[in-house]
């Protein structure tokens, strides 16, 4: 049986799968991959503050190694729909390239290797997916507690590809082998509330907060490592809440985010931020620093043949083999890294998130052509 990529790409865009909501993406994929031989479970979990989430595992195959592919059906809101040249979940093609919502970002990478898959005899080697519906949203009920089932229920894997686009400019140019952790806090800095002509009866907390800006700014957090850049950390928002001039704020906030490297830890970047807001002379206010959300943590996948292999494939294509990478921003790959090796390796992602999200049809080919010869290396155990 061979299934057509460009094909299946159409169907999973024509099914609106705006985060939360699975809207067919994964029946429409659990019929396709049963006929080729997987055996689908669906999983649905719930609660930990957030929404209930659809989510698929599918295994073929029984011994030898074990490939584990990884990707995610929902997609972002397609935003004001007369920004788009056509309706943003009925695909559309033209000039060679398919344009739709979730093109792109990354029905087009489970589109690939499903049809690469097919073309792959089910006697190969065990081949596992774990499907979300939530990556783009919340992520608590989906990847997260996926492949902390998969585990339990001993589905263990050797290698993972996670289907985001990973290329920047040409289709393989590039692959992620880990991704820089994300870690937010706040600080509010509180005082005494009064008017601006008495300010001996007020204590002014924004000298003291415009001191913590400063503290968490002036100083680097390190200067990169081997894989990775340097951590960076930003201020997003400072706030008080007081729209008038004549009144001194009670209290004012300073929000941040941290990009950084495998240096750090989330708990080291807290104590690195405690002794920062220790160095200021808090004047008599009070100074409290919280983390926001849950930090996501620095990953990098152990170099070794696999990766070799999956960059052998791609240098045969394209006469030369892939940058690694870990920029961007974070994905479902750092909750698979705890469990095993893991790559990202997809298409040109330029146009994700945007009005007429689009990708060519060739890369869709091209990607198509790579996970299989990568798959039957992997299964066979040929390295590069």
């Amino acid at each position: 049986m061979t299934i057509d990529p460009a094909d299946l790409l159409a169907r999973l865009i024509a099914c609106p799968s705006v985060t939360p909501e699975e809207a067919g993406a994964l029946d429409l994929l659990q019929f396709e991959l049963e006929a080729i031989g997987f055996a689908v479970t669906r999983l649905r979990f719930k609660g930990d503050g957030s929404y209930p989430v659809d989510n698929l595992f599918a295994t073929r195959g029984q011994g030898g190694r074990r490939l584990l592919f990884a990707g995610h059906t929902d997609v972002v809101p397609p935003g004001e729909v007369a920004n788009w040249s056509s309706d943003p979940f009925t695909p559309r093609i033209a000039d060679g390239k398919i344009f739709g919502r979730g093109a792109a970002d990354m029905k087009s990478g489970i589109a690939a290797f499903v049809a690469a898959c097919a073309a792959i005899p089910s006697e190969a080697g065990t081949i596992q997916l774990a499907i979300t519906n939530d990556e783009e949203a919340d992520a608590i009920n989906g990847t997260e507690k996926l492949v902390a089932w998969m585990a339990e229920n001993g589905h263990h894997f050797d290698f993972a590809i996670v289907g985001e686009p990973s290329s920047t400019e040409t289709l393989g140019d590039s692959i992620k082998i880990g991704r820089r952790g994300s870690f937010s806090g706040k600080v509010t800095v509180t005082g005494t509330q009064g008017h601006v002509a008495y300010p001996h009866k007020a204590n002014n907390p924004l000298p003291v907060l415009a001191a913590v800006a400063t503290a968490l700014t002036s100083e680097k957090l390190d200067t990169g490592t081997l894989h990775f850049p340097a951590s960076n950390l930003e201020l997003t928002t400072i706030d008080t809440g007081n729209p008038v001039s004549n009144v001194i704020p009670m209290s004012g906030t300073l929000r941040f985010n941290i990009r950084y490297n495998d240096i750090w830890t989330p708990e080291s970047l807290a104590e690195w931020v405690r002794a920062r807001l220790a160095s200021v002379d808090p004047k008599d206010t009070g100074i409290a620093f919280e983390i926001s959300g849950t930090p996501s943590r620095a990953f990098l996948s152990p170099l070794g043949a696999d990766i070799e292999t999956l960059s052998a494939v791609i240098a045969e294509r394209n006469g030369k083999p892939p940058e690694y990478s870990t920029g961007g921003g974070t994905s479902d790959a750092r909750f698979i890294a705890q469990y095993g090796p893991v790559v990202e390796c997809g298409l040109v992602g330029p146009s994700m998130h945007k009005a007429d999200e689009h990708i060519a049809l060739s890369d869709l080919t091209g990607l198509t052509e790579i996970y299989q010869a990568f798959v039957e290396r992997f299964l066979a155990g040929t390295s590069a």
